[in-house]
């Protein structure tokens, strides 16, 4: 694990805390959730299922991921099989990796990417092979996408919508993904963890929807971003039994369970009625639309947001040409949290002056924020 450090996450928020910054940095709601899935865990946790629940998850939980991924995309998922509750989706992510990667074996994965994907690959002794999501608008490369590919390729890891950049990617592009996965007989890794947070009439397309990929994905989606409870930990991943089982092998010695008193919760949460999905992301739609108002008024050019809790900026017009001090010195002098986008970079120098905001904030905080953000443009 040399080179990976204290991540970005952890020194912005420590930053914040120190200057009582507003922390538009680490993507974490600072408001709970939902009053009934609050409830279930109460009850949970009052009528004593506090001790290790089953290996894979308890039934209740895996009935309702099988149940949601058919009612949202007509995906057949036996829960008994298919589908294994993890600690979150970063540990599904690093036991799906660990599981089906072997040493010097090669992972493609879109660049920018969330900081755990790289540590995970380190950690299997796998490549990276990334291929750049292009600013300002995001677009998949298909010639660098294809030149990724090659004969010791195991691996796809996609994340759609995406963190950071806030895209959501297109049905042709999820194609042209699907058709180099099967040409090269890899496995789709599909991170989907803000699957329900779109915006703009956007809506998301699980890959695993696509003409043989259910075969070849692991889906691997949480409860923590749709719900607003990311410290409960309650992650799912599901796919064909073969590599479900392969994930499960090494979950047993990562965490072997977790989360228990909270999986009956989100199993209640996954139940909830669309009103609920629709009405959230409308929400962080408009508190997206606060947070560019307030960059845009301030000079910087934002990317496209089209889902996800987070906007990037373009700091360049300031004079920036380091995200990375620009961001360090931002809670002191600004009294604002951002993360450069070089963090999720392997290739740093085409993101330099880029930085990514979270939105996910209660009104007032991001009303705040904002108008801290609004004096950039003055000096």
């Amino acid at each position: 694990m040399t080179g990976f450090g204290t991540t970005i996450f952890a020194e912005m928020t420590q930053a914040a805390l120190r200057y009582d910054a507003v922390n538009l940095g680490q993507g974490f709601p600072d408001t709970d959730g939902p009053a009934e899935i609050l409830e279930v865990a109460r009850e949970s946790i009052a009528s004593g299922l506090n001790q290790y629940p089953p290996a894979i998850g308890m039934p209740v939980l895996r009935e309702a991921v099988a149940d949601h991924q058919r009612r949202f995309y007509g995906l057949e998922v036996d829960p008994d099989t298919e589908v294994l509750v993890t600690v979150g989706a970063t540990e599904a992510i690093a036991a799906a990796i660990l599981a089906l990667v072997e040493p010097g074996e090669e992972v493609v994965v879109f660049e920018p990417f969330y900081d755990s994907y790289a540590a995970s690959i380190a950690l299997a002794g796998g490549v990276r092979r990334t291929v750049p999501l292009h600013f300002p608008d995001l677009a998949v490369d298909e010639a660098a996408l294809r030149a990724a590919f090659g004969p010791r390729t195991r691996a796809v890891l996609l994340n759609t919508p995406h963190n950071p950049t806030g895209k959501v990617f297109t049905r042709a592009e999820l194609e042209l993904v699907a058709e180099l996965a099967r040409e090269h007989d890899a496995v789709v890794i599909s991170d989907e963890v803000y699957e329900h947070l779109t915006f703009d009439g956007l809506t998301h397309t699980p890959i695993a929807t696509l003409p043989g990929m259910a075969e070849r994905t692991l889906t691997i989606s949480s409860g923590g971003k749709t719900f607003s409870v990311t410290g409960w930990k309650v992650g799912w991943v599901h796919g064909p039994r073969d590599l479900v089982g392969a994930v499960t092998a090494v979950k047993q010695f990562l965490t072997f369970v977790g989360s228990g008193p909270f999986q009956p919760a989100i199993a209640e949460g996954l139940g909830m009625p669309e009103s609920f999905f629709t009405g959230f992301a409308a929400e962080l739609q408009g508190k997206r639309d606060i947070l560019v108002e307030a960059l845009t008024g301030a000079g910087l050019p934002v990317m496209p947001c089209q889902g996800t809790y987070f906007v990037i900026a373009d700091a360049a017009p300031l004079g920036v040409t380091d995200a990375v001090d620009f961001c360090r010195r931002m809670p002191q002098e600004v009294g604002v949290v951002g993360v450069p986008v070089s963090a999720f970079c392997d290739h740093t120098e085409p993101v330099a002056s880029l930085v990514r905001f979270a939105f996910c904030k209660r009104e007032e905080v991001l009303r705040e924020g904002a108008r801290r953000l609004a004096g950039l443009g003055t000096g």
